[in-house]
This record gives structure tokens, sequence and C-alpha cells, in this order.
């Protein structure tokens, strides 16, 4: 972990998705490789490798710096620091 980064600690760790699917996707009919969550907001948005990148821009349009993989929750990232912090 980043030593100058405290947007894990400050993230908390009962926030509940808000969908089980990439919300922007499923409205899209768009597939998706991987989801991340939001850990200040709980939305659910798809990783940088499928074609919507929307948990990136739901960082990019809310400053919610920390996100988490679901559904396996192994490890955190936050866009700021571009920093990655495992369980």
């Amino acid at each position: 972990m980043h030593k100058e980064c405290n947007h894990f600690l400050q993230k908390k760790e009962d926030v509940s998705p808000n969908t089980k699917q990439c919300e922007e996707c499923e409205k899209q009919h768009m597939p998706t490789v991987a989801i991340r969550m939001c850990l200040t907001c709980g939305h659910v948005g798809c990783c940088d490798s499928s074609i919507g990148k929307h948990a990136t821009k739901h960082f990019e349009e809310t400053g919610h710096a920390v996100m988490k993989s679901i559904p396996e929750d192994i490890w955190k990232w936050c866009y700021i620091h571009e920093e990655y912090y495992s369980f």
C-alpha cells in the first residue's frame, strides 16, 4: 500500500453493492468481463477490460476514489494513487 494513501483506511467495509452486475452494461445490453464495487456508495461498474469501463467512469464523474473487486473480494484499488491493496 502506498504510504501516502489514506483512501483505503477511510472507506467503509459495510457498503453493499447496488446490483449484482454492472448497472450501465445491464441498461445498454453490453458484455462485462469483471465487476467492481465503489466503496463509497455501492455503485457496481465493469472493469477496464470491459467495453464500457464503467467503474472508472464512475470515479471520473463522482470522485469516489476506492473500489473493490466483486464477488471474489480479494483486493481494492485507489484511482487517485493508482495503488492496489490486497486482503
